[in-house]
């Protein structure tokens, strides 16, 4: 039952999908055929619906149209090829065990991305719901001039149809959400289409559709070919890898968090690309919306998806000439439905009011999408999550810490957090919260001086908190060794505490250890706090240190 209530769905969808892509409708089915079927044989997830999406059609569209018109055989050859290359790309990264590279897309960026994505496609999807033909264009804001200068010529009829369509899926999509609304809606415009001939009087319907199963081809590549589409390949490869994998964990948290495997995610989707590429598939991912339809109706295995693909391969052999009469408002209205749900409000107001940076970038990466075009859009947002990545890694957070004096003894807190910790003036104790490399360790020299400088008179000690910092590689050690020496120079004494046994072997390897020197290190703050402050106990520490640190090897 679960897979014949997702593919009705999917029919209505996969036809209004294909033409958002600028393809004739039957390679939306085609497209909810193979990759379907292949999908639970080899996929992690139990309830995920793969087949055409709206924001992988409109990267088809964005990225394609200026390569060949829409429609055209060139056209359809580009789309086929382009959804193998990105499902190789797939495959290439999970037999590497590269799934992680994902985590890089931030959820902002995401966010961001897919609601700009969401309004342009809402807005190429204008045009066919008023019943007007506009020229194509890249930017939203030259669509919008276009229809704009239309208006005058909008089709009574075929806004009356797309507009009462449109809110009957808007209702139905709050009051019952696996009701066949998209189907309803199909079989009525169809029949009221052929009933009273509403094509003679300007409404655009799609025509001729051909019957039978997609048949095995092998597309024309070529080294041109490869050049033009690689750049957007990837770009499918990796968004609908994110999509499909964010549903997946997404759904299995409500089935007991089952487990989901990133990379046989990808060989599963990838795999699925290649072999329905072959059989006349553009690229596909998992469907949210369809995924939650076939949850919600009660599949527990991917049976359902393989019940689903029958479903659509009974549709292709008997019913494909019952849509000749279907109507481009009806298909844009249907698409309309589906993208409202791709803004999230409420998600950038949460990013706003925790995370600021977040926010903004979610916001730059919207504006990007939205005045770039699509592909740039993605671009800047992968530019954006790494940049924020090295630039937080370039610059962790520090403390300066303080003594709190509690019936358990002395603790170290953060002075910038707990006013009542106190500091010393001949002592400043700093934690670094971030494993010291090649990127970071001069940011440690200057956050000491910056420190040193700023108290009133110089510090006789300094003791740096190791307890964060798990990793040091070789130019940490050489530029440590640097501040090891300046210090020196400066008069102050530095002392380390929580040095991590990874980390004391490598300090012993580069000579360190001798240099700082064993009365120096300490198991915890409040050894080098006492010390400090009873630097006449220098020779009992040190042996105290030497006992603690052969107990603990």
């Amino acid at each position: 039952m679960a897979g014949i209530t997702t593919a009705v769905m999917l029919i209505p969808q996969g036809i209004a999908y294909a033409v958002l892509a600028g393809l004739p409708a039957i390679y939306g089915l085609y497209s909810g055929l193979v990759p379907l079927f292949l999908y639970p044989f080899l996929g992690t997830s139990r309830q995920l619906s793969v087949g055409p999406v709206a924001l992988v059609s409109v990267l088809v569209l964005s990225g394609l149209s200026g390569l060949a018109e829409p429609g055209t055989e060139t056209y359809i050859n580009l789309a086929i090829v382009l959804g193998i290359i990105a499902g190789l790309f797939q495959i290439i990264l999970s037999v590497f065990r590269l799934g992680f590279m994902v985590k890089f897309l931030s959820e902002p960026v995401l966010i961001g991305f897919t609601a700009a994505a969401a309004i342009i496609i809402a807005i190429g999807q204008i045009p066919g719901l008023l019943g007007i033909e506009v020229p194509r264009a890249s930017s939203p804001l030259i669509m919008m001039e276009h229809i704009f200068w239309k208006l005058n010529e909008i089709n009574p009829v075929s806004f009356l149809l797309g507009g009462g369509a449109l809110a009957f899926l808007l209702i139905m999509k709050k009051v019952r959400r696996t009701f066949p609304s998209a189907l309803v809606v199909i079989f009525l415009s169809v029949l009221v289409v052929y009933y009273f001939q509403l094509n003679e009087k300007g409404v655009n319907i799609i025509g001729e559709v051909p019957q039978g199963l997609p048949a095995f081809i092998v597309p024309e590549i070529s080294t041109q070919i490869l050049k033009d589409i690689f750049p957007l390949a990837i770009v499918i490869g990796l968004l609908s890898f994110i999509e499909s994998l964010a549903i997946s964990k997404s759904i299995a948290k409500n089935h007991g968090n089952y487990p989901i495997d990133s990379d046989r995610e990808l060989m599963a989707l990838g795999v699925s690309k290649v072999i329905g590429g072959f059989f006349q598939s553009y690229p596909t991912t998992g469907s949210f919306s369809r995924s939650a339809v076939n949850d919600v109706a009660g599949a527990k295995t991917g049976v359902a998806s393989v019940v689903c693909a029958l479903m659509v391969a009974i549709c292709l052999l008997f019913l494909s000439k019952s849509i000749y009469y279907l109507c481009f408002p009806i298909l844009a209205a249907i698409i309309l439905a589906a993208v409202f749900g791709l803004i999230n409000i409420e998600k950038a107001k949460f990013f706003k009011r925790v995370s600021p940076h977040d926010f903004w970038i979610m916001l730059i990466t919207f504006l990007g999408t939205l005045f770039l075009g699509i592909q740039n859009g993605v671009l800047l947002g992968i530019f954006l999550s790494v940049g924020y990545i090295l630039y937080r890694s370039s610059q962790p957070h520090y403390a300066v810490l303080g003594c709190i004096n509690t019936k358990n003894g002395l603790v170290f807190r953060n002075v910038d957090r707990f006013s009542e910790a106190e500091e010393r003036d001949d002592l400043l104790i700093i934690r670094f919260d971030a494993p010291l490399y090649f990127g970071n360790v001069e940011y440690l020299k200057e956050v000491v001086w910056k420190e040193v400088n700023s108290r009133p008179t110089c510090p006789e000690y300094l003791v740096l908190d190791f307890s964060s910092i798990m990793t040091i590689d070789a130019t940490g050690l050489e530029v440590f060794a640097e501040l090891t020496s300046e210090l020196k120079s400066a008069e102050i004494k530095l002392a380390m505490t929580n040095v991590q046994g990874y980390i004391r072997d490598k300090l012993t390897l580069s000579g360190l250890m001798e240099k700082i020197g064993a009365e120096n290190q300490f198991l915890v703050n409040q050894d080098a706090y006492t010390f400090t402050a009873n630097p006449h106990n220098r020779s009992k520490e040190k042996m105290k240190y030497a006992s603690q640190s052969k107990n603990k090897k």
